[in-house]
C-alpha cells in the first residue's frame, strides 16, 4: 500500500466564522487587511482545487507530486502513471474527490476560474471584498432552463447546503458596508427564492442528470 502522501489532497472550504467577521467589520466600515487576505486566498486555494478536481473527472488528472497532467479513460483500475514516478489507480484518485463538494458544471468552473484570474490583480481591500462577495453569492445553473439551482458557496464554505444558505442569509450589512454589497444581497435574495421554488417543484422527481 502506498504512502498517504501519494494521494492528491484538496484545499478545504473556508470556515464560516472568518467570513462572518469580514462582513461584520465591513458593516462598520472597517477593513482588516489580514483577515481579508486570509479569506480571499483561502477561497483562491479552494477554487484551484475545485478546478483541478473537475479537470481530473474530465479525463485530465494532475500528478500530486509534480502537477503534470495525466490523461486517462475513467476506468476504475486504470493506473495513472506520471513521468516523475508517481502512480495511483483512477479509482483511488477519484475516491479523494467524491463527497467533497468538488464537482460542478461549466458555469461554476467559469466563475471559479475568473476569481482565480482576478484576485492577484485586486490591490485594495475594497476590490478584494467585492470579489469575495461576487464569488460566494454565485449559483449553480440548471442547463435546460438557465435557472439557478443551488449556491456555489456550498463548494466554498464549510457546512451542509441548508447551513450555508442560512449563513449567507444572516451575513451582516450596514450603512457603511462597501458599496455594491447590498445590491448583491438583493440579487441573492431573488435568486435563492427562485432556486427554492425550482427545488420544491421538482420535489419527489428524479434529479436531472445535468444538474451539478
Amino acid at each position: 500500500m502506498m504512502d498517504q502522501e501519494t494521494f492528491p489532497t484538496w484545499a478545504p472550504r473556508a470556515p464560516q466564522w472568518k467570513i462572518r467577521r469580514l462582513y461584520e467589520n465591513d458593516a462598520i466600515g472597517l477593513y482588516d487587511d489580514e483577515l481579508i487576505d486570509d479569506v480571499a486566498y483561502t477561497l483562491f486555494a479552494r477554487c484551484g482545487s475545485f478546478i483541478m478536481a473537475c479537470e481530473a473527472t474530465q479525463g485530465r488528472a494532475s500528478c500530486p507530486r509534480c502537477s503534470r497532467v495525466i490523461p486517462h479513460e475513467w476506468r476504475k483500475h486504470e493506473l495513472l502513471t506520471c513521468q516523475c514516478g508517481w502512480h495511483l489507480t483512477w479509482g483511488e484518485y477519484f475516491a479523494t474527490i467524491q463527497h467533497n463538494q468538488l464537482s460542478g458544471a461549466d458555469p461554476v468552473l467559469a466563475r471559479f476560474r475568473e476569481y482565480v484570474e482576478r484576485l492577484p490583480s485586486a490591490r485594495s481591500p475594497r476590490e478584494k471584498v467585492l470579489l469575495i462577495d461576487w464569488l460566494i453569492h454565485g449559483f449553480h445553473v440548471y442547463t435546460r432552463t438557465g435557472g439557478p439551482t443551488r449556491p456555489v458557496a456550498v463548494n466554498l464554505i464549510e457546512g451542509r447546503l441548508h447551513q450555508v444558505i442560512e449563513f449567507l442569509d444572516a451575513l451582516t450589512y450596514g450603512e457603511r458596508s462597501t458599496p455594491g454589497l447590498l445590491e448583491t444581497k438583493l440579487t441573492w435574495d431573488e435568486r435563492i427564492a427562485t432556486a427554492r421554488g425550482w427545488r420544491a417543484k421538482c420535489d419527489g422527481e428524479a434529479r436531472p442528470a445535468d444538474e451539478r
